[in-house]
């Protein structure tokens, strides 16, 4: 009977893994025949029916997956955090007593952008092109904008999870602040014409950087009354 019961669980997970991967593709499909029609004819050069057409769904499907084109060319969050990255980043904390930062998070988050670029270098073309649409039409910053934001909040209850404290933990509030401030800078270099270096290479010095000036001693203490980092 047990095994029985352990075939079919085992059957819906494997099933429920490649609904999630079909839906992925689609997003990706959606998202990258957005992105090019908009390289070839801006943001009011072409319709939804055309993206559908070039990506073989329904109308019905597209808006199922994005309520408009802005949203489908900025991309979804959850490609951003692949499930199989997310778990072994959140394992690692695995052990640690509730409440407790994990003695390496630090490590784990560094790691954790390690892996996350080697998606970005996998589908750099595609990064690249996003950029150069958002050159294009300005007005997909505020889009862009918003949609970092979402992805920092899902990287905050990711963090929070693995370390067992709340979104508004003050470490993981500062880990958001400063890796997403780190991985921006290091993006934003990457991506310049003139570089030639590694993505992996420009990260981790920065973060090297910031590891020696956040090393040095700091003899201000804070006042009685201070709850923490706001």
């Amino acid at each position: 009977m047990s095994a029985n019961i352990y075939s079919v669980n085992e059957s819906a997970n494997i099933e429920g893994g490649l609904r999630e991967r079909k839906r992925a593709a689609t997003r990706a499909a959606i998202t990258a025949a957005a992105r090019s029609l908009t390289a070839e004819r801006g943001l009011n050069g072409y319709t939804v029916e055309e993206v559908c057409e070039r990506t073989g769904i329904s109308r019905r499907t597209f808006f199922n997956y994005f309520p408009t084109k802005e949203d489908a060319i900025i991309g979804h969050v959850d490609d951003d955090f692949p499930a199989a990255v997310v778990s072994r980043f959140i394992e690692g904390g695995a052990g640690s007593p509730a409440g407790e930062i994990s003695p390496t998070l630090l490590p784990d988050l560094v790691r954790l952008s390690l892996d996350l670029s080697e998606q970005m270098n996998a589908s750099e073309a595609e990064t690249r092109q996003l950029i150069a649409v958002i050159q294009k039409e300005p007005q997909l910053m505020l889009r862009f904008i918003g949609a970092s934001e979402q992805r920092e909040a899902e990287f905050a209850r990711m963090l929070a999870a693995r370390e067992n404290v709340p979104p508004d933990h003050p470490v993981v509030r500062m880990a958001v602040l400063l890796l997403g401030s780190i991985a921006r800078k290091t993006s934003a270099a990457y991506f310049s014409e003139s570089n030639t270096r590694q993505y992996r290479d420009m990260l981790l010095e920065n973060v090297a950087a910031a590891r020696t000036l956040f090393s040095q001693p700091l003899d201000i203490a804070p006042s009685a009354s201070t709850e923490g980092p706001q």
